[in-house]
């Protein structure tokens, strides 16, 4: 009874959130259309206003989401597996550590699935990683399969692979990846069932997150992903594969040609083919596999590079499909393409919205017009009341709140990272390829491979020093607005200190 009247009151409190939202964004036109700005503040407030909206438009969607996971999600039927419903476990890896990858073989084996075969896919080029899935694949007695060449990274891999296999469906596991036995006996049912069921992807959950503060924070910032927004897209039939701890028929991926090799991030990218087919997608909320978080900010920033990257490359595809084929798609699967795959642009909107009051601080040049009363009674309301509903939806789930501000501050210190890497997947000039996150051997990173994020740092904590000053001698209301976000920003940035050690 408790938690039905925390939900209650959490679903009311984001009800008057996305109300508030409204009216802010309303009122900001309004203000923005009269505002008295010269032409170089007129394009900055534009720049400004564009940011500011981009950001309120994904978190509307995720407030929502969090209404969402209060209505009950229809679970799809199941059948008996047939004899003839046989799985192919596909393990790739590239150099990865022996003692990880023998880790998940042995899982895989444990899985309580007579009709299954395991298949090691080493695509590494070095001679020692070689000579080590050699031994393990001759030592567990799984298939090793290996290729002359690296074309595609991982998504090549596993389309040489099903070249050669006969098996009905297809579990596909990262190299650090450990599925609990019964993974196949629940999964397989729901493919059985529906014939037009392309795949069912669960969650990824982090199992060493005692190892560093950036494996911890990592796996809470996973948790909102597969805790709220994963909820929400299956309901709407556009989830999406997210490359491992999923089962594949192996038919609907023959379909659409297997796995797109033209991004970095080939689940999603597949997913987009099988949806625009008309296959269906479903999401198990229920972890059934555990694996392993990246462990200092190098990793870190890898993965995240390599997120950006892919979902950026895939924007481009969308809008290309959009033009070309407006019915491939339902409308709210549309809408959900383009929130997943424009996300990593927020990098450019917290570089437009921390210009903002460094360029008033510094050369008084204003971006962000709005009567002071209009703002303390539309902005200042949902800036408390969404944090409020943000921590409160998390803490629900059984997070900490220290936790999930530490997630706020590693994605703030992220930016640098997705505004490159957004940037060049928009653009398709991408030149470093599929990048396998590192695993293990927590280091600090050397604090001149840090120097965007300590260059920001920089640049923040000159600007709030100076705006202290100016507000010393001088109160202002609009000053002190943008020096407490410039305070802010200072607070989330300095973390990197925090998170780069060992």
């Amino acid at each position: 009874m408790q938690d039905k009247k925390k939900s209650w009151l959490l679903i009311t409190q984001v009800t008057l959130l996305l109300l508030l939202l409204v009216c802010y964004i309303l009122v900001r036109i309004y203000y923005l259309f009269i505002a008295p700005f010269e032409y170089i503040e007129w394009v900055i407030g534009i720049l400004f206003f564009i940011s500011e909206s981009f950001i309120l438009f994904h978190s509307f969607f995720f407030f929502l989401d969090v209404i969402r996971e209060n209505v009950y999600l229809e679970m799809p039927g199941q059948s008996t597996p047939g004899k003839d419903a046989s799985v192919a476990i596909l393990i790739p890896a590239r150099h990865e550590s022996k003692r990880i990858v023998e880790k998940t073989l042995l899982t895989c084996l444990s899985l309580n699935y007579d009709n299954k075969k395991i298949y090691l896919l080493d695509d590494s080029t070095i001679e020692s990683y070689k000579q080590e899935a050699r031994e393990l694949s001759k030592n567990l007695g799984v298939e090793l399969f290996t290729r002359s060449n690296n074309r595609g990274a991982k998504a090549g891999m596993i389309n040489e692979v099903l070249k050669t296999i006969t098996e009905k469906y297809i579990a596909i596991f990262d190299a650090d990846q450990n599925p609990m036995p019964g993974f196949l006996k629940t999964l397989v049912p729901f493919l059985e069932a529906d014939e037009r069921l392309a795949f069912v992807q669960t969650p990824q959950f982090y199992s060493n997150g005692d190892v560093s503060t950036v494996a911890m924070v990592a796996h809470n910032q996973q948790a909102i992903f597969y805790e709220y927004i994963c909820l929400g897209k299956s309901m709407n039939k556009a989830m999406f594969c997210c490359g491992t701890n999923v089962v594949f028929r192996r038919a609907a991926l023959s379909d659409v040609g297997n796995f797109d090799e033209d991004t970095v991030t080939e689940d999603i990218a597949t997913s987009l083919k099988l949806h625009a087919k008309q296959w269906k997608s479903f999401f198990i909320h229920k972890a059934y596999t555990f694996g392993m978080a990246p462990e200092d900010l190098a990793a870190y920033f890898t993965q995240q590079n390599r997120w950006a990257l892919g979902t950026s490359q895939l924007f481009r595809k969308l809008v290309k499909l959009f033009f070309t084929d407006r019915k491939a798609l339902r409308p709210e699967q549309w809408l959900e393409y383009v929130i997943s795959t424009t996300y990593y642009f927020i990098g450019w909107a917290y570089f437009f919205l921390m210009i903002g009051p460094i360029l008033y601080i510094f050369f008084n040049i204003n971006s962000y017009n709005i009567d002071s009363l209009a703002y303390t009674f539309t902005f200042v309301p949902f800036f408390i009341l969404s944090n409020m509903v943000f921590y409160e939806s998390m803490v629900k789930k059984k997070y900490r709140l220290l936790n999930m501000f530490k997630v706020q501050m590693l994605t703030a210190l992220s930016m640098p990272v997705y505004l490159s890497a957004s940037f060049v997947g928009l653009l398709d000039i991408n030149k470093k390829g599929f990048q396998v996150t590192p695993k293990g051997n927590t280091r600090n990173v050397p604090l001149k491979n840090l120097w965007p994020q300590l260059l920001v740092l920089a640049v923040v904590s000159a600007t709030l020093v100076l705006g202290i000053t100016k507000l010393y001698y001088q109160w202002n209301y609009v000053l002190m607005i943008n020096v407490f976000w410039m305070g802010l920003q200072f607070i989330l940035l300095s973390g990197i200190f925090h998170f780069n050690k060992k």
